[in-house]
Formats: structure tokens, sequence, C-alpha cells
């Protein structure tokens, strides 16, 4: 940041200014939608942990009750957040990077923090568990909107500014993610740069260009580690190994084939009885599917549907791009885990760990979620008012 050039400075400096005007009214529908998601999850991570909960703590109300005080506090964050001036967030962009790097190398560096549950080691417990991973996300929206907003659509055109910076933070990311190991994250994190750094003005020829690269790797590391084919051919027919690797997805169809059209029943779900595995957290779809049936599973994508379409319309009229980038970063998450969690449980992506926005078990990640939902309120205060109505 201390070397910028003048003009850059000048930018940051009228960015970081207080606008002359505000606008007091969030954006009503996000709002609507956001609660009624939270709602219908809570209801629906109820039916699918009481079962494992009950199991594990011997207290079938431990997970919910848990979430529900995490979904307060979030929802009450939510409000805080969405009065906040979201210009003074350039100044957390940096410390948030190092924040975030610092919590993911400290995996080798202080191990006995770290928790391993089901063979990953995703969670530091400081008193209260969570995922390094969540901030990391935020991180990266954060600091990479900042960064096409200062230096400006032609710097970011050019290599060195708009994809450099990029590859290489995505590149030491995934490197400390591989050691967790998180591939859904490392995903989620690639997709939401990729999407601020293109709107902020990035030539797509480069996007290309690594496409290519990113594709030649695949292949390199397939034809290297020949298991690797073995976890393909799993993924695509997961009944050819029903008890060891093909377990997780092979429930999975089978809890969604379940549930027909209409379902069997909010609550009367069978394969969560401890037949599926992590059913309050990266399978809650399929038991959504089992119960509700396929209407119900399709109202809740209808709803997901909408939350992401009116956040990105929210990010269109941002009045500055740093909103708009932000908007924009916060609401592809959204998008990128929605499509990564259904893709996993329907078996049209790999098994791995993703979890469901506003459904999941993850009192950390609903509240970082929340917060990240009053951002994108914030920036709608911003947006005056003969733009809403249109």
């Amino acid at each position: 940041m201390a070397v910028l050039h003048k003009d850059t400075e000048v930018r940051s400096r009228e960015i970081l200014e207080k606008p002359k005007k505000k606008f007091s009214g969030i954006d009503e529908p996000f709002t609507v939608l956001v609660l009624l998601l939270l709602l219908i999850g809570l209801v629906c991570l109820y039916s699918a942990s009481y079962v494992t909960a009950l199991h594990k703590t011997g207290d079938s109300t431990a997970y919910i009750v848990k979430q529900l005080k995490f979904a307060l506090a979030g929802v009450a964050v939510m409000f805080a957040a969405s009065r906040f001036d979201y210009h003074k967030l350039h100044y957390l962009a940096i410390p948030m990077m190092v924040l975030s790097t610092a919590l993911l190398a400290s995996i080798k560096i202080v191990p006995a923090i770290w928790e391993t549950r089901n063979q990953a080691t995703r969670w530091i417990n400081l008193g209260v568990s969570f995922q390094p991973s969540e901030i990391t996300k935020f991180a990266f929206i954060l600091f990479f909107a900042s960064w096409a907003t200062i230096q400006g659509t032609k710097k970011m055109k050019r290599f060195q500014y708009g994809i450099l910076p990029f590859a290489i933070c995505t590149g030491v990311t995934a490197i400390m993610l591989s050691w967790q190991p998180h591939l859904s994250a490392t995903v989620t994190i690639a997709g939401i740069g990729a999407v601020i750094v293109f709107l902020g003005g990035a030539s797509v020829f480069w996007f290309v260009l690594m496409g290519f690269g990113g594709a030649g790797l695949v292949w390199y590391y397939l034809q290297t580690h020949p298991y690797a084919w073995t976890r393909i051919q799993v993924w695509l027919d997961p009944f050819i190994d029903f008890r060891d690797k093909g377990w997780q997805g092979a429930q999975s169809l089978i809890t969604i084939a379940s549930g027909g059209i209409w379902g069997l029943g909010l609550g009367q779900g069978r394969q969560k009885h401890l037949y599926l595995p992590e059913p309050a957290n990266d399978f809650i779809f399929s038991v959504i599917c089992e119960e509700l049936g396929f209407v119900g599973a399709a109202v809740i994508l209808l709803l997901f549907a909408a939350l992401i379409l009116r956040g990105y319309y929210i990010a269109s009229k941002a009045p500055d791009k740093f909103g708009t980038l932000l908007v924009a970063g916060i609401i592809s998450q959204i998008a990128i885990q929605t499509i990564f969690n259904i893709g996993v449980v329907s078996g049209l992506l790999p098994v791995t760990g993703a979890s469901l926005p506003f459904f999941s078990y993850g009192g950390t990640s609903l509240l970082m979620l929340l917060g990240e939902m009053g951002i994108v309120l914030a920036v709608s205060r911003r947006i005056p008012p003969d733009d809403k109505k249109k």
C-alpha cells in the first residue's frame, strides 16, 4: 500500500471519504429472504440433527439449541452491520488477510490448538471451536474488493496488477488449506477471488489461460496419482465400493430417492438414523429431500436463487465500485457453496466437506455469514430510493 502511485492514493482517499448523502432504508426483499432461509434452516436442522445429537450427547436438542443461540446473535450482528459505513472496511483489508493467513499457518506452527474430526483437521479450539477457512473467505472478499477498487480498471487489465496478486494469494492459501485438507474451501475461495478480479477489470484472456493451465495440472495429478482414478470411479458409481469409499455418496443418493415427490414428512426421515453420514452438516440437503420431497427441496432452491439474484441486483445498483465488488463477492460465496453442496449430495460432484449456507450446523460459520449479510444491507442503504423501486 505504501508504494501506490499518486493517482491511486487520490482514489483511495476519495473512496474512504464519508459519502455526502445517506439513505436509511435497507433492502426489504433481501432481508426477508435471509430471515426466511434462516428460519427454515433452523427447523430443518433440528429435524436432521436430533438423532445424531441424542446418540452423541444424550440430548436431542443439543445441536439446535447451540445453533439457535448463534442465529440470534447473528441476526443482531447483521442489523448492527447494516448501519456500518462499509467504506471503512478498506482499513481492514490487509489486517484481515494477515490474520487469516496466520490462522491457517498455525496448523504447522501450533498444532496443539487444532482439532481433527472425521480425518480432517479444520477446527481451531480456543475455548470456542471455529473454522479459520470461514475467516479466510471473508478476508479474500475484502482484500480483493479493496485491491481492485484502488488499482482501477486500467491497471487491473495488466497481468501484474490483476492476475498475479490473485494467483499468489490463492496459491499460498490453497497450499495451507491442503494441510487440513479442505478442498471445498479452496474451490470457494478461488471462485470468490476470480469473480471479484474479473468484475474489477481483469482481462478475460488471462482467465482463459489460467483455465487451461489448471486443467493441465489436474490431468497431470490424475496421471501421477493412480488412487485418484479410483476416487473418480467411486464418485461416478459409489455403489462399486458401497461399504467403504462409496458409503457417503451411496447413502446420500438413497436418502434423496426415498423422499419421492412429496417426501416422508418433516421429522419422519429414516436415513438420518445413523445411516447417512453428517446429516446435520454436509448432507443436510439429502435429509431435506427425503422429508420434504422434490417439491420442498425445489422451494428451498428457489429461495436460494431469489436471494442470490437479489444480492447481485444490490451489487449492480451499489453507488460505488467497492460496494459492487464487496456485495458480488459475498453473494458469490453463497452461490458457490450452495452449488457445491447440492452437487456433492446429488452425486454431480465428488464427495468433500461442503456446508449449505443457513442450514448446516456450525455456529461460528453462521455468525460470519449473517455478518456478511449485514454488509450487503449496509451497501443497500446507500442505494437511491428510485433505484430500489426499479
